[in-house]
């Protein structure tokens, strides 16, 4: 996977700038819950499209090629794999997985070691597209370079392997209610799932 990152990061990174808006809600979704102080990573940072606006000093990314644009965000960006996470136990007080889940073969393996490196009481931020939403549905049967190989996890699924990771204290928020060519100015989040795409999913290690 870290091959079609590698290789595609210019076309990666330029849809966020074509589809402004869209990135814009997500951002906006991303914010409501993420903390405002605090030391905190991105597992799977990317470019650091997120990390950077959003004030997430470190990340990790098994692409080279990705890292060198986070870093150039300003992101202190390490290569390596959400499955094998190289930072001590306890050392931040927030983890965000934006868009990773899908990509990972052990979603379960990474969010143990989301939560080994949390400290107590430390936030786990995931934004996904929900695999039951219209978008969802839509890209599942996409053969773009990147979503040929992903598997996409549905909220349920993905509280569910919180819970059974040690975490508790849920909430959600959910932004895209259209198609993204129709997203025209930045969609206000609402509370809970079911009608927009993009999900941010917030829990507490227990």
């Amino acid at each position: 996977m870290s091959t079609i990152f590698d290789r595609y990061v210019k076309r990666y990174d330029t849809w966020y700038d074509k589809n402004k808006f869209v990135y814009l809600s997500e951002l906006e979704a991303l914010k409501k819950v993420l903390p405002r102080e605090g030391r905190g990573l991105e597992i799977g940072a990317g470019t650091g499209r997120f990390a950077a606006p959003l004030g997430i000093k470190f990340g990790i990314d098994p692409s080279k090629n990705m890292l060198k644009v986070a870093r150039q965000r300003g992101v202190d960006a390490r290569l390596g794999y959400g499955e094998y996470l190289p930072y001590e136990n306890k050392s931040f007080d927030y983890a965000a997985l934006i868009f990773t889940l899908c990509f990972v073969k052990e979603p379960q393996r990474v969010l143990e070691e989301a939560r080994r490196v949390l400290k107590k009481n430390g936030k786990l931020i995931i934004g996904i597209i929900d695999k039951e939403s219209f978008l969802g549905k839509l890209y599942q049967h996409k053969r773009s370079a990147f979503y040929k190989q992903t598997t996409f996890l549905s909220v349920k699924e993905i509280t569910r392997l919180l819970k059974e990771t040690g975490f508790n204290k849920f909430s959600y928020n959910q932004v895209l209610f259209k198609m993204p060519d129709k997203i025209k100015a930045i969609e206000k989040p609402k509370t809970g799932f079911g009608k927009g795409s993009f999900v941010v999913i917030a829990s507490k290690k227990e």
